[in-house]
């Protein structure tokens, strides 16, 4: 397998990563139209964590992780690594290592669409992980791969340069021509959230704010005593 390894790809603005950084990734992902979730089965090895960063993105052969010793070098300050391979992998391309060299670089996370280990480690030192799998299987170093290409990960496009937020619930990605929009659509959605958790506490049901008791009428939801309701049963 050849590859390359691609250098100075564009970026998000740092500025928009800022303010994305601030929502979490559902509010994110609802302001783009319920898209960019990378999926339920990437998980963080650590919890109450939040990152935003722009993505340096790595193509690895599987249970090889040659390309990520690449990728090293094309990280720097607020990027976060994306690792996928060719075919599905779960062995532990990442460790404790690695992270110490992309801590060294700013890197502000990793997220891997195969498996990681020291996870232990990786919380004592605090950088933030996510992974499909945690496994203690080791790897080689024998096939080339690409660095900074788009890559595909549960369907979604990651292109260097894309915002990745990642938090308990999962991680999303927002393409980088978006995340001016996105931080504005999710500013408006928090704004929106936090109205409604204000009549939430007041004791407004979500029935009668969201207006779904026509709707329920319209489907032919039914309110029956427990009398009535008995009654009717054969």
């Amino acid at each position: 397998m050849s590859g390359v390894i691609v250098t100075g790809p564009p970026k998000a603005d740092a500025r928009d990563v800022e303010v994305l950084a601030g929502f979490g990734v559902a509010t994110v992902s609802e302001a783009m139209g319920r898209t960019g979730l990378l999926g339920p089965g990437i998980r963080p090895v650590q919890q109450g964590v939040r990152v935003a960063g722009t993505a340096v993105t790595v193509l690895s052969w599987p249970g090889d992780n040659l390309m990520i010793h690449a990728a090293v070098e094309q990280c720097g300050a607020g990027d976060i690594l994306v690792v996928t391979t060719t075919s599905p992998c779960t062995d532990g391309l990442f460790g404790e290592l690695f992270a110490t060299a992309l801590t060294q670089r700013g890197v502000r996370g990793v997220v891997l669409n195969t498996g990681i280990r020291d996870t232990q480690e990786l919380r004592d030192m605090g950088f933030a992980a996510w992974s499909r799998a945690v496994s203690s299987q080791g790897t080689v170093k024998a096939t080339g791969g690409s660095v900074n290409v788009p890559i595909a990960v549960d369907g979604q496009v990651i292109r260097p340069g894309d915002v990745i937020l990642a938090d308990d619930d999962g991680v999303v990605v927002v393409p980088r021509e978006r995340a001016r929009e996105t931080a504005a659509r999710a500013e408006a959605r928090e704004a929106k959230e936090a109205a409604t958790r204000a009549a939430f506490l007041d004791g407004q049901l979500g029935l009668d704010r969201y207006g779904l008791r026509d709707t329920l009428k319209r489907l032919g939801v039914d309110y029956r005593t427990y009398e009535e309701y008995e009654g009717a049963r054969p």
